[in-house]
Parts: structure tokens; C-alpha cells; sequence
């Protein structure tokens, strides 16, 4: 294993500690419960908005903190669920008199450990409400999952509620958009490689040089099948039917379009990716008003791409276009 780490036990805290001195006027760190929250969080005026899961799927989502996205977020370690009573002093520190929204993956450890957290905060008089995502078509359930997973699809949860909590919206109505996103939004993924998590040092999943695994989980979790390699056009055009069909979306529709990389893949490749799913889309009468290519949900340094759909109103497309300041920065 190659990687650039000290000790593997330290390797989430020292990440962590990056992300606040690089960005030391927007965030800030309680470093005894990992808690990433933004500088002027909480505010008495709007609802915070919260999420945790494990590492590993940066920017998710320690890196979705800013203005207009995450009040708060609390990582994991590595592919695992952070301890309950983290997420509990996250619900302490985000604490408003609007409220808590927390958002959830669809994970088994993550669903647990925030249902119980939830239930401790309540007894302490917070008020909290939940919005689960669940947009991966690849399976309906696997042995991280009660049901469908929670991937890419999570950032425009996030980006809808988040614009809307800076509007001002109240919890309730935080609630009703989180939920309408996650209902027209779907994604599915594939990769070429399997990743190695630093505690590991070894990979979750091999590959051989001519194969991919189609569906699978952003943790390594089987998909679909196991297959040979074909051109990029023809693994697009079968994760698009699959993605697109399975809402379905029609003809006319507005729609996002994401071509995520899985953290290995370069981004030539992504906008070659992207380029067919366009043309698909373009082919199917789906007008594409908003494009994302890059990385937003990753596993580690896999090699593998997903692609999500999400079909869009005046709504969501005017919470899509609102601002939002993360520290994912461009030039």
C-alpha cells in the first residue's frame, strides 16, 4: 500500500486539521467530538442543518460545511458511522431555536447510531427532524443497507435544503424539499478498481485487469455484477438506462446531471463520460439546465464513476442556482 499518511489511527483528525488552517476563517473544529462546523454556526435566525457518515467520500462530508450547504458535519472513521455521542454533541452545538434538520445516508451503522442520537437530543427539549437519501438504483438492499444506499444523489439534498435554511425556511418546510429532492433524484456507480482504506492496507475488493464491477457501493459493496471491460460508451449508456428509467424520467423533463468520480478517476475521463450522457440525454428530449462533473461523493482513491439524474421544477432549480461558499474552491 502507497499512501500519504503518518499513523492510520490519526489519519481522519490530521485531515480534519488541514481542512481548518487552510480554511481558518470559515470553519472550525471540535476536535474532541470531530465535529467540522461553519465559523458562524449556529444562528438563532435559521435552521441548522447537520450531517455525519463515515470518511473517506471527500468532499463528503466535512467538505459540504459553508454557507448555503452544511451548518455541521461529524465524519466517522473510515467507512464507518461516527460514534453516538459525537452526534450528540453535534445536535448540542447546532442547537437553534429553529431547530435541527439531519440529514442521513442510508446505511445501516448511520441510521442507528443517528436514530438513537436523536432520541437523546430530544429528551434534552431539541428539536430535530430527519430526511433520509436513498438514490442508488444499483440494489435494493445489500449488507450495509436496509433498502436502496445513500451516494452521489446526497449533495442536491444538501444544496436544496441548504439554500433553502439560508432563506430562512422553517423546519417543517426543510423537511417537505429534502424529502422532494430525494424522491426525483436517482444515481448508480461502477468501478475499475477497489480502494485500500489506511487501517486495512489492503484492498477491499480486487479486480482483474479486465474487469469492473457494475453497481457497486461507494464502501466496496458488490453491485449488479462482475464483468468484462467495454468501451465508455456502452458502461454509460447502461448505467443511464438503468438511472434514467428507473424514476422514470420522460420526456421534456428539466433535469441535473452529475458525472461523479469515485476518487481515482481522472477528469478527462469524467467529461468523456459526461459527453455521452449528454448526448443521451440531449436524444431522450432531457434538457440538462444544471451539470456537475467532478468529485463530490468519492471512495478513497478507487478508480469508477457514478452518474446521477435529478428531475427539476422552478423549485429546485431555483435552490440548485442559489449561492453556496464550501471550501472546494476554483480558480
Amino acid at each position: 500500500m502507497k499512501k500519504f499518511i503518518n499513523d492510520p489511527t490519526h489519519f481522519v483528525s490530521e485531515m480534519m486539521e488541514g481542512l481548518i488552517l487552510a480554511n481558518p476563517d470559515t470553519l472550525r473544529w471540535k476536535k474532541d467530538s470531530n465535529i467540522i462546523y461553519r465559523a458562524d454556526a449556529p444562528r438563532h435566525d435559521k435552521v441548522s442543518v447537520i450531517q455525519g457518515s463515515g470518511s473517506g467520500h471527500e468532499p463528503a462530508h466535512i467538505m459540504a460545511v459553508g454557507k448555503g450547504m452544511l451548518d455541521a458535519a461529524v465524519p466517522g472513521n473510515v467507512f464507518a458511522a461516527p460514534p453516538m455521542d459525537y452526534i450528540v454533541e453535534c445536535f448540542k452545538l447546532m442547537n437553534t431555536p429553529k431547530g435541527i434538520l439531519h440529514l442521513v445516508n442510508n446505511y445501516q451503522g448511520d441510521r442507528m447510531g443517528w436514530d438513537m442520537a436523536r432520541e437523546m437530543a430530544e429528551a434534552e427539549g431539541i428539536r430535530t427532524e430527519l430526511v433520509v437519501i436513498d438514490d442508488d438504483v444499483s440494489v435494493e438492499n445489500s449488507t450495509y443497507t436496509v433498502g436502496r444506499r445513500g451516494v452521489a444523489g446526497n449533495f442536491f439534498v444538501i444544496k436544496a435544503v441548504g439554500a433553502a435554511a439560508e432563506q430562512g425556511e422553517d423546519l417543517d418546510e426543510l423537511v417537505r424539499i429534502g424529502k422532494k429532492v430525494n424522491g426525483v433524484v436517482r444515481s448508480m456507480g461502477m468501478a475499475l478498481t477497489g480502494c485500500t482504506p489506511p487501517a486495512k492496507g489492503e484492498p477491499i475488493f480486487t479486480l482483474a485487469d479486465d474487469e469492473i464491477e457494475m453497481g457497486v457501493g461507494i464502501h466496496g459493496e458488490p453491485g449488479r455484477r462482475r464483468d468484462k471491460i467495454k468501451p465508455a460508451d456502452q458502461l454509460v449508456e447502461e448505467m443511464f438506462e438503468a438511472v434514467a428509467g428507473d424514476l422514470p424520467f420522460s420526456k421534456g423533463d428539466r433535469i441535473g446531471l452529475m458525472i461523479n468520480g469515485l476518487g481515482g478517476t481522472p477528469i478527462s475521463e469524467l467529461y468523456l463520460l459526461y459527453r455521452k450522457a449528454a448526448l443521451l440525454c440531449r436524444d431522450r428530449d432531457l434538457t440538462v439546465v444544471q451539470n456537475y462533473v467532478g468529485e463530490y461523493c468519492t471512495a478513497l482513491e478507487m478508480a469508477g464513476y457514478s452518474i446521477t439524474l435529478i428531475r427539476l421544477d422552478d423549485e429546485l432549480e431555483t435552490l440548485m442556482k442559489a449561492p453556496a461558499e464550501i471550501p472546494i474552491r476554483t480558480f
